[in-house]
């Protein structure tokens, strides 16, 4: 990687989880029997059905992965996992399910953050990573795109919600195509998860949220009757836009089993820089400056603070800079751009640097810019390397918020004072609180380490500090990552209470019998 001073010239132990909140009884619900097994049987192959109940008595370390999410922090309880590979074999087993007054956990990849996927206490988890078929894909929709701009069009892929998101994009990337979001956890998530969550990721700042570029859905609702609204069409201006409720449902009004989105066509220029801020202060006026000079083709704009870039050093990502320019930086920057025509997109990146660079008020200290395919991947992966990094350094609470970007580094900093009045800030409980997130969407990704795991009176201090924080900012408790079980309490904070009565109400007329993911989005 070339550092941009010689650029340009004058051209990141096993511990449960106490639960915060109380859990709602469930009585309403009934257990999982040998009766049920049997009829589940007679819509799966003995192979899709694991249980630890007689006759199948599976291992309870079997459903271990399914009833642990990546963290370590939600132990659910389901005693029984059923995996369909067909929407008319969830649509079979819904339907029993509401006969039945059995409880009903849809999972993607089990990759959240809230608990969203995880049985807490006798419902099912329905896995639907056996449903991961493409069923179609257009690579060419919208033809004025390719006369106006010179490069191939969007397209459309339909396919099972069970679809892991980087096969998704391997699939699509010989028709020169990507996928319209872009996460850290892309190798594991599933397409039905990320659109039930509404994941934001990487590429939200370019192409925006999957509330704009999913164009229709299948889903299984909570009596089994499947609602098929897999549209293809850029533009239905018929009734009641459906298919709204479910992106960010969290699987509580519905199975989505099929998606159609729109896949925008791959940047046939992509670059990226690392740039290192001597303050916090610099974030703003710098993401405006580059706002304005790169214009439509910066596709991404990712914050990390010193403590994050640190820890990720201390982890074996990079080194990315120099570290004697970096000095005492306070931040870092990594920009990303993509466009459609190399020499344009060098000629705005190249006068970018050369302000950067030349400022009388300079609003970096220094920085790299890629050079190749493989130095372009490092810096990517020094971001995208920060959350395993947060595991390796001993039990992270995560906060996934939406703030103002000028109060990123206010509420990090509230935060650790916080646990320092407290006295559990260091060694013996909290060793780090740390930021990074996406700046062109507020969203802030807020890492609390626990250094020797999870512990009651953590969370205590932590909730609803972080909440009432938040809020105090005009901010969102949850940015990208849902509400799930962990912050159903929390919701009030960024919902009026006309807001989820309404919500309340639509919940009821869709699942009366309140079976879809129980206990979780609304309090």
């Amino acid at each position: 990687m070339l550092s941009l001073r010689h650029a340009i010239r004058p051209v990141a132990s096993r511990c449960a989880r106490r639960w915060a909140h109380n859990i709602p009884s469930f009585s309403h619900l009934n257990a999982v029997t040998e009766e049920d097994l049997a009829q589940f049987s007679k819509i799966l192959a003995p192979t899709s059905i694991l249980s630890t109940l007689p006759p199948n008595s599976t291992s309870p370390d079997d459903l271990a992965s399914y009833n642990e999410d990546w963290m370590g922090k939600y132990h659910g309880q389901a005693n029984t996992v059923l995996r369909p590979r067909t929407t008319q074999q969830v649509s079979e087993i819904v339907k029993w399910c509401a006969k039945r007054r059995i409880g009903i956990v849809p999972q993607g990849g089990n990759t959240g953050l809230v608990g969203g996927g995880i049985s807490l206490q006798k419902e099912i988890v329905l896995s639907l990573g056996a449903m991961s078929k493409v069923r179609s894909f257009d690579p060419v929709s919208v033809l004025y795109r390719r006369v106006k701009y010179g490069y191939p069009t969007p397209g459309i892929l339909v396919a099972d919600a069970g679809c892991i998101l980087e096969s998704l994009s391997e699939y699509i990337a010989p028709h020169n195509h990507i996928m319209p979001l872009d996460l850290g956890a892309k190798g594991s998530c599933q397409i039905g998860g990320n659109i039930s969550t509404n994941a934001g990721g990487l590429r939200l700042l370019r192409y925006g949220s999957l509330h704009g570029t999913v164009l229709g859905l299948e889903v299984v609702l909570p009596d089994g009757t499947i609602l098929d609204q897999l549209s293809t069409l850029r533009k239905d201006n018929t009734g009641y836009d459906l298919k709204q409720l479910f992106i960010g449902g969290e699987g509580t009004l519905g199975v989505v089993t099929g998606v159609s989105i729109l896949t925008p066509p791959a940047p046939q220029a992509s670059n990226n820089i690392f740039l290192a801020l001597p303050h916090f202060d610099n974030v703003l006026p710098l993401y405006q400056t580059v706002k304005r000079q790169l214009g439509e083709i910066m596709s991404a704009f990712e914050y990390i603070d010193r403590t994050a870039y640190d820890m990720g050093l201390s982890h074996g990502l990079g080194p990315v800079l120099n570290a004697d320019e970096v000095g005492n930086s306070q931040c870092f920057v990594l920009v990303e751009t993509s466009g459609g025509n190399q020499t344009h997109d060098e000629e705005k990146l190249t006068g970018l640097l050369e302000s950067l660079l030349s400022a009388d008020k300079p609003l970096i200290n220094t920085g790299v810019l890629s050079q190749s395919p493989s130095q372009f991947a490092s810096l990517w992966a020094f971001r995208e390397g920060l959350t395993e990094c947060c595991q390796k350094e001993g039990k992270p609470y995560k906060y996934d918020v939406s703030v103002p970007l000028a109060d990123f580094q206010k509420v990090v900093d509230a935060i650790r004072e916080r646990m320092i009045s407290k006295g559990l800030y260091g060694d013996h409980a909290i060793s780090k609180v740390m930021g990074y997130g996406h700046v062109g969407d507020g969203n802030l990704h807020m890492n609390v380490i626990a250094k020797h795991g999870y512990r009651p009176e953590l969370e205590e201090a932590l909730e609803p500090f972080i909440y009432e924080l938040v809020a105090s900012h005009k901010g969102s408790v949850s940015a990208e990552h849902g509400i799930g079980s962990m912050k159903t309490h929390a919701l009030h904070y960024s919902k009026s209470d006309v807001s989820i009565e309404l919500m309340r109400k639509i919940k009821q007329v869709i699942d009366p019998l309140n079976i879809m993911n129980p206990g979780k989005v609304l309090p």
